[in-house]
């Protein structure tokens, strides 16, 4: 690493080996070699004069990128594609003046992005897998567990621990359809030609029709694609990159709503991401043990949710068949979008396997709130036995201020239930029995049992452990 110039920290820092090795150079470059030998390969099978010892002396060197005379071209030429294909006709000496032909720059660097598209977004699946089925162990691990519920961030009607996981996995199990539909919706742009109208290829065939659309699919098929879109100007529609990024904006959220939850339950000490026993919490303050990994995805995904936008702003500024503002904003949205969902998730997939929660704590909370989550039994007993709901009801909400103020003001213990005691209107009211948090979580052990069953075990099924353990670097 040179340490006099800005390293980008999705680099060094947060994003997996695989997902940068993915966006690096050499697998950029050598994917334009093999779309390359592709062309050559397709055209020579529908008749073009091409040998066989030309397209194996082409193959030879598909990994074999010269970077330095890449280099030295581009700053002469000041084009990347045409500097390429010269170090490459360098390279094979008989097989040089059949490499690009017919083709315009974006076959080989659009069909290479989307290829990286598609190897990413495979890893994104993966990782996603992985976190759902963290978050599924852990809800089946807590699914009894009674913990106060919260709307507005105020307490509300009691819920369970492993269900409120299950809202966490479910979001990513949404963000893994949309995955999986835009997987099966990528296709690849092949052979449109400069202005999509591939008639370049139609010159180079003689006019005939047909070897030029047999080319178009031979050609994706040698990529691995199985369609192709149907039309394009000089790119594939940037409509895609837009769709792309939005769905990895859609990831990035469903991971920062959970870290903040995480954040929020780890100040009220119910519940903590893992902490090593090294680990320092504060450089200050040494009793500090920070939601860092937590913070972190936060962070890293504000960052990746604001990349949709760029998606969005270029494509609506593709002119006509399309402009060039396109290619530097998205050398830096794609992979950069990409290595913060990849390096979220790999985070989240670390907090999600080692999440302690502390049950006392949990059950404190939960207690001191109880008799205001009880109201509404009471309220229907009384109304059962003949009182007046509508009544009863403001009777309640009085008391409940009355004994909040308490609380509040004068740091007092929640006396609710001495009140309705106090009140003739309660009379019909079980106000004796120990309130049970159990009775008051509904169906929410049930609703974890069903949910793992019925779309957390299918995943596991399906794609095993996913993408599998990632070592945190920071």
């Amino acid at each position: 690493m040179n340490h006099e110039l800005y390293s980008n920290p999705l680099i060094t820092r947060y994003a997996s080996r695989q997902m940068a090795s993915i966006w690096g150079d050499q697998k950029k470059f050598s994917t334009w070699r093999r779309l390359w030998v592709a062309l050559a390969e397709a055209q020579a099978e529908l008749g073009l004069p091409i040998a066989e010892a030309q397209l194996d002396e082409l193959r030879a060197k598909v990994d074999d990128v010269d970077f330095v005379a890449a280099a030295s071209y581009e700053k002469k030429l000041r084009h990347d594609v045409s500097a390429h294909i010269h170090v490459y006709k360098d390279q094979c000496l008989r097989a040089g003046g059949i490499i690009h032909l017919g083709a315009t720059s974006n076959f080989v660097v659009d069909n290479t992005d989307l290829i990286l598209i598609r190897e990413s977004l495979e890893l994104v699946r993966g990782r996603l897998v992985s976190v759902i089925d963290a978050l599924g162990t852990f809800a089946a691990e807590h699914r009894d567990l009674a913990t106060l519920g919260f709307t507005h961030l105020q307490p509300a009607q009691p819920t369970t621990v492993g269900k409120r996981a299950t809202l966490w996995a479910y979001d990513l199990v949404l963000d893994l359809e949309e995955v999986e539909h835009r997987l099966a919706t990528l296709a690849a742009r092949s052979t449109k030609g400069t202005t999509g109208t591939q008639a370049s290829f139609l010159e180079l065939f003689d006019d005939d029709h047909e070897k030029v659309v047999k080319l178009e699919k031979l050609v994706a098929e040698k990529m691995g694609f199985e369609n192709i879109y149907a039309v394009t100007g000089q790119t594939y529609p940037r409509k895609v990159d837009h769709q792309i990024l939005s769905t990895l904006s859609g990831i990035a959220a469903s991971c920062h709503k959970a870290a903040t939850d995480i954040r929020i339950l780890a100040h009220r000490k119910e519940l903590e991401e893992p902490f090593e026993e090294k680990q320092v919490g504060s450089s200050a303050m040494p009793y500090k043990r920070n939601p860092m990994r937590s913070e972190r995805i936060c962070g890293i995904a504000r960052f990746a949710m604001s990349l949709e936008s760029s998606g969005a702003d270029t494509h609506a500024t593709q002119w006509m068949e399309r402009t060039l503002d396109d290619s530097a904003n998205r050398r830096l949205t794609l992979p950069q979008a990409f290595m913060a969902v990849d390096a979220i998730l790999s985070i989240y997939h670390n907090v999600a396997s080692g999440l302690v929660v502390y049950p006392n704590v949990v059950a404190k909370h939960l207690n001191e709130e109880l008799p205001y989550m009880a109201t509404e039994n009471f309220m229907m007993q009384a109304a059962t036995a003949g009182g007046d709901r509508q009544e009863l009801h403001e009777k309640i909400r009085q008391h409940a201020k009355a004994a909040a103020d308490a609380v509040k003001k004068e740091g007092k213990e929640n006396d609710l239930i001495q009140r309705l005691k106090q009140d003739e209107m309660f009379s019909a009211a079980d106000l004796d029995t120990p309130i049970d948090a159990q009775t008051l979580v509904g169906r929410a052990p049930q609703q974890v049992d069903a949910f793992l069953a019925d779309v957390v075990e299918p995943i596991r099924q399906k794609y095993g452990a996913g993408a599998g353990v990632e070592e945190l670097r920071v």
